[in-house]
């Protein structure tokens, strides 16, 4: 599939009108899952110094949508997952929503986006993703009929969506979502003249592939890694270009070749778990930076299916949420620590010299980590959440704690935190491979220490 040529003076007309519309700073996700996070005034601020051009939150929380009152910063809310199919067949609903959660703040709060959802072909059923154009088009006439013509209505997708994303020419919708789901998002897209907003890690394609990808391809750091697409012929100097090029030609298979593209999150993880590789200050303030800095050039980079075109961008995330479930990984991409210190310097405005940056700490688990990890007990704060943490892993798996009965080799001490450290490594041991995680709702951590003692030996997992 050869690029299409424009003619320059088309290109030059749409360049201006989208440069005219856009700003290419970088804004930043305000993530709300941490239980000591500064408040939304003082977040504010923080979103402030650095710099940020726009601020993207995943609720219509009034407490932050009042503190973004008379700032300069552009606004993106959210209509949760959960209301998606009530909105979707009820019209009053979305006029009450909207009601309640923009019609108050605005235009004092410039709220210039609204996503129906957050990844919703990810996260939710498939009911869910049958409804959610009909509510995205709901929520579009609510905001019409309240005369707010300039919120932009859209909704954010994983990478997921793609059924295949290499070559990027070869980039192509899911079979069971592109017609019934994708294509009549695109087009209501594009008579609104709206975004395609999409969330694109480079971070988790190369973590679970570092040998055939590079690790400087991922970071945009590569000087000489090139990749030629062999049908397009397009040569790519990144991941992250080959990412959004492969939406790029997925949506030109469906007809609509020239949707923009939102950067609905993108980063890379500060910190992690001992068996995730690449989560390090380091890689998170290398992508980062770069990232911010092609996305902000002037003129603009774009990518090679789209030269010279800006990429708005939200870069992922405002704090470490220390609540936020699953993996490390999950808890470590923020900018700054809870205290609202910098985890390292950054610029999203993409003004400050690279070179400016103090040196950064080298990583130490760029490689696989190899040996032995169990999984214990990290918070004995809370022993009735860990009692029943302990009685969730015990009733997952076959055996899972026998060893803690009565009379067994792992029952005495009788102790709680013992006997849910064997439990959580027990459990772990056997579901890591089908997506088991050691979180425990915050309860747990990962050791390369072996807890066992004396006859009691816990399971482990062997990298």
């Amino acid at each position: 599939m050869g690029l299409l040529l424009l003619p320059l003076f088309t290109v030059f007309l749409f360049f201006s009108f989208s440069s005219a519309e856009l700003s290419s700073k970088a804004g930043v996700n305000y993530g709300q899952l941490g239980n000591n996070l500064p408040t939304p005034a003082e977040s504010v601020k923080l979103i402030q110094s650095l710099k940020a051009e726009s601020v993207k939150i995943y609720d219509a929380n009034p407490k932050i949508l009042h503190a973004l009152r008379n700032t300069d910063l552009q606004v993106s809310i959210m209509v949760p997952n959960e209301i998606i199919s009530n909105i979707s067949s009820n019209q009053s609903l979305a006029d009450s929503w909207v009601k309640s959660n923009v019609i108050p703040f605005y235009p004092e709060t410039k709220i210039r986006y609204l996503l129906v959802g957050n990844e919703v072909i990810s996260s939710t059923t498939k009911e869910t993703w049958y409804n959610l154009v009909p509510a995205m088009r709901k929520i579009k006439k609510s905001l019409k009929d309240s005369e707010l013509r300039k919120i932009k209505v859209g909704t954010s997708m994983a990478m997921d969506v793609l059924q295949s994303s290499f070559p990027p020419s070869n980039g192509t919708f899911r079979s069971d979502i592109a017609i019934p789901v994708i294509k009549p998002m695109l087009q209501f897209l594009n008579r609104t003249k709206s975004f395609y907003f999409v969330d694109v890690y480079t971070y988790f394609p190369w973590s679970m592939d570092p040998l055939n990808i590079h690790l400087d391809y991922a970071l945009l750091q590569s000087r000489n890694i090139t990749y030629t697409d062999p049908v397009s012929k397009l040569t790519y100097t990144n991941l992250f270009d080959q990412m959004i090029d492969a939406v790029i030609f997925a949506m030109k298979r469906l007809g609509y070749p020239d949707i923009r593209i939102w950067i609905a999150e993108t980063g890379w993880p500060n910190g992690g778990d001992r068996d995730q590789i690449g989560c390090n200050i380091y890689n998170a303030a290398t992508y980062n930076r770069n990232i911010v800095k092609k996305l902000t050039a002037k003129p603009p980079i774009g990518t090679p299916a789209r030269p010279g075109s800006i990429l708005p961008s939200f870069i992922f995330a405002l704090y470490n949420e220390n609540q936020k479930p699953g993996a490390g990984t999950e808890r470590h991409f923020g900018l700054l620590y809870p205290n609202g210190t910098k985890v390292y310097g950054i610029d999203l405005s993409g003004e400050t010299p690279l070179s400016e940056y103090p040196p950064l700490p080298k990583p130490k688990n760029d490689k696989p980590y190899k040996g032995k990890i169990w999984c214990v007990v990290a918070n004995v704060a809370n022993k009735t959440a860990i009692a029943s943490a302990l009685s969730y892993a015990c009733s997952q798996g076959n055996k899972t704690c026998d060893p803690i009965q009565p009379g067994k080799e792992c029952s005495k001490p009788d102790s709680l935190i013992r006997h849910a450290s064997y439990a959580f490594s027990s459990y772990w041991a056997q579901f890591r491979a089908a997506g088991g995680t050691c979180y425990f709702n915050g309860l747990a951590r990962q050791t390369a220490k072996d807890p066992s003692y004396g006859r009691c030996k816990f399971p482990s997992v062997t990298l």
